[in-house]
């Protein structure tokens, strides 16, 4: 059975987050943001298996559980031999997109890709980015290590999404940046618009509304000046867009 090629407004949303989108992080919020990552892949996917209806969301699903528990694990055992925290349950934001999961009644498998398509676009950018600039040699080479899962898994969710639904790719980090926002369907809830904008270096974000095309615009401040700011459904950031 396949998913509806319908496109609904989604309660559950794209860049949840699995992994926000960083910079350079340090060891320890390296470690934070891939374990909860990592826990809410796992109890996605596991409520994924139980109420998804297409075959290959249920294999998809399967095989993040394996992938990702065992991922877990050894981010475990890296970050105890460093002496850092790991974080024993998900986040608020977290534990509110698995009970939205948990609560969808109808169309489930279609939510749950989109979030996959968004957690893994984020999940590459972060492992992709500690790999190369982290400042911990033995979680540099975990994310280094793991990071060709990553991409393979957002391989696997992106041709899922095509086709099922039909919906346009989300940018892989090493997708070139558009010159203008991609108009598409986006599930990007305000706030998480507001911590992508965010993190690309804006401050003060405010007045956010999402165009007929799908494209979050609104204002921000970047070196004390005010600037009209937009974001894509593909997480694209872009400055002075009207």
């Amino acid at each position: 059975m396949t998913m509806r090629t319908t496109l609904a407004p989604l309660a559950i949303a794209a860049a949840s987050l699995a992994f926000p989108a960083v910079a350079t992080d340090n060891a320890q919020t390296f470690v934070n943001k891939a374990a909860i990552g990592g826990m809410f892949e796992v109890d996605s996917s596991r409520i994924a298996q139980d109420r998804a209806k297409d075959q290959q969301v249920k294999n998809f699903a399967e095989k993040m559980i394996a992938d990702y528990g065992a991922a877990n694990e050894k981010l475990k055992k890296i970050a105890g031999e460093q002496k850092l925290q790991v974080p024993a349950q998900p986040d608020t934001a977290h534990k509110t997109d698995l009970e939205r999961l948990q609560n969808t009644t109808k169309g489930f498998d279609q939510p749950y890709v989109e979030m996959q398509r968004g957690a893994h676009a984020d999940a590459v950018d972060l492992f992709q980015s500690y790999a190369k600039d982290g400042d911990n040699p033995s979680l540099k080479a975990f994310a280094a290590e793991t990071l060709p899962t990553l991409k393979m898994h957002q391989d696997m969710i992106e041709k899922i999404a095509a086709a099922n639904a039909g919906m346009p790719a989300i940018k892989s980090a090493s997708t070139p940046k558009p010159p203008a926002p991609v108009p598409g369907a986006n599930s990007f809830t305000e706030t998480q618009a507001i911590t992508r904008i965010q993190d690309a270096g804006y401050a003060d974000v405010s007045s956010l509304a999402k165009d007929s095309q799908g494209v979050w615009r609104g204002q921000a401040k970047k070196n004390g000046k005010s600037i009209s700011v937009a974001l894509d459904y593909q997480g694209n950031v872009f400055a002075g867009q009207q």
